[in-house]
C-alpha cells in the first residue's frame, strides 16, 4: 500500500515500525477461542467478498489476545482482539501505556456456557450452580463448617446426581469463559449453598471471600484446560465421567460426541439465552485499534462486515452457527461506522 498522504494514525504507525520494509495487507486478529469460529466464518467471507486478502485470525484465549492488542500500535501488533468478557480497566491502563489510546468496542452478539458430557457417560442432565460449587469449590460447606472439599462422587452431596466420580475440565484462567463461569455459577453457587456467608462471618472480608467462593480445588478433580474447546472435547473422550466446559456454539456443532445439562431448570438454546432466561450468558466482543484503520487495509471494512446484518444478524451465518443476535445490533453498526473509540 502507499504511504504518499500519511494520515496522523499513518505516522504514529510508521514512527513505532521503521524497520518494517512495507505495510501489511492483511487484518491480524487474536484472542478469545469462543469467538474463533465466528471470527473464522467472517474471515472467509470477507476475502471471498472483498478486494482484500482474508484476515489472518488467531486463538490464545482472550486475555492473550487482549495483552498482544495492548504491545503498542504498529505494523507489527495485531488489529483486532477477540474476547468472549468486556475488556478491564487494568488492560485498557496497559493499551493506553503503550499508546493505544483509541479503542472501539464491538459487541458482535451473546453465547451460553454449558455443561456437557460423553452422550454414554454418567447421567448428568441437570445442574443447579450449587452442584458445581460442591463439586469443584476448594472449600465446601459441610455440617455447617468450612471444610477443604474432599468430595468424590457428585451423588455425595446432591443424591439427584450420579454415583460417579467428579472429574471436570474447566476454562484455563487466561480464558474469558473462566471469568464468567467463575461469577455466574462457582459465586453463585457459593452463595446459594451458605459458604460465602460461613466465610465472612469466620472474618473473611467480602473481597476475600469472593475469591474463597472462585477458588477451586487443587486435587486432580478439577483440571484446568488452556487450549481451545477441542482439547476439553478431547479430554472428556479420554474421560467417560468428565465434564466439560463449553461455548453453546461449540456444543451444537459436536451434539454426535455430547450431551449437555440443564442449569437451574433451563436449557441453553439461542431462545433462552436471548430471553434472559438461561442464567449463564454473556456477551462476545472484539477490540479495534483506531489507529490502525485507514493505514491496514481493510480493517475498518471487516469490522463493519462483521457486525452486519447479513453476518449478525437473526439470520446469517452466525446465527445458524450459535451466536444469539444483539438486540441493539443497530446501535452497534453505526458506532463502527462513526469509528466511536471507548470513553
Amino acid at each position: 500500500m502507499s504511504f504518499v498522504k500519511l494520515t496522523a494514525s499513518a505516522i504514529a504507525i510508521a514512527a513505532v515500525s521503521a524497520t518494517a520494509a512495507s505495510a501489511r495487507d492483511q487484518v491480524q486478529v487474536a484472542g478469545s477461542s469462543t469467538v474463533l469460529p465466528y471470527a473464522s466464518i467472517v474471515a472467509e467471507a470477507f476475502g471471498e467478498n472483498f478486494d482484500f486478502p482474508t484476515p489472518v485470525v488467531e486463538s490464545g484465549g482472550s486475555s492473550a489476545g487482549l495483552k498482544r492488542f495492548c504491545e503498542g500500535v504498529g505494523e507489527n501488533t495485531i488489529d483486532v482482539a477477540n474476547a468472549s468478557r468486556a475488556i478491564k480497566s487494568s488492560e485498557i491502563e496497559a493499551c493506553a501505556a503503550a499508546g493505544v489510546t483509541d479503542i472501539i468496542e464491538v459487541r458482535i452478539g451473546y453465547d451460553g456456557i454449558v455443561f456437557a458430557s460423553q452422550l454414554e457417560g454418567p447421567a448428568f442432565t441437570a445442574f443447579e450452580p450449587a452442584d458445581i460449587f460442591n463439586a469443584l469449590g476448594a472449600k465446601v460447606l459441610k455440617d455447617g463448617e468450612l471444610v477443604d472439599n474432599t468430595y468424590a462422587q457428585w451423588s455425595e452431596f446432591n443424591a439427584d446426581l450420579p454415583a460417579a466420580d467428579i472429574m471436570a475440565f474447566i476454562p484455563g484462567t487466561k480464558h474469558g469463559t473462566r471469568e464468567v463461569f467463575e461469577e455466574k455459577v462457582l459465586m453463585a453457587g457459593c452463595e446459594a449453598t451458605g459458604a460465602m456467608e460461613a466465610m465472612i462471618a469466620s472474618g473473611m472480608s467480602e473481597d476475600d471471600a469472593e475469591d474463597a467462593c472462585m477458588a477451586v480445588r487443587t486435587d486432580g478433580k478439577s483440571v484446568d484446560i488452556d487450549g481451545d474447546y477441542t482439547e476439553t472435547l478431547a479430554s472428556i473422550d479420554a474421560n467417560p465421567n468428565g465434564i466439560g466446559v463449553f461455548g453453546l456454539a461449540f456444543y451444537e456443532n459436536n451434539t454426535d460426541k455430547l450431551k449437555t445439562a440443564t442449569m437451574s431448570g433451563v436449557e441453553a438454546t439461542t431462545e433462552t439465552i436471548a430471553s434472559g432466561d438461561y442464567p449463564v450468558s454473556r456477551p462476545l466482543y472484539f477490540y479495534v485499534k483506531k489507529a490502525h484503520i485507514g493505514v491496514i487495509p481493510g480493517l475498518k471494512e471487516y469490522a463493519e462486515f462483521f457486525i452486519s446484518d447479513d453476518m449478525a444478524g437473526t439470520d446469517g451465518p452466525l446465527s445458524e452457527y450459535g451466536l444469539v443476535s444483539d438486540p441493539e445490533l443497530a446501535a452497534t453498526q453505526a458506532a463502527v461506522s462513526a469509528e466511536d473509540t471507548m470513553q
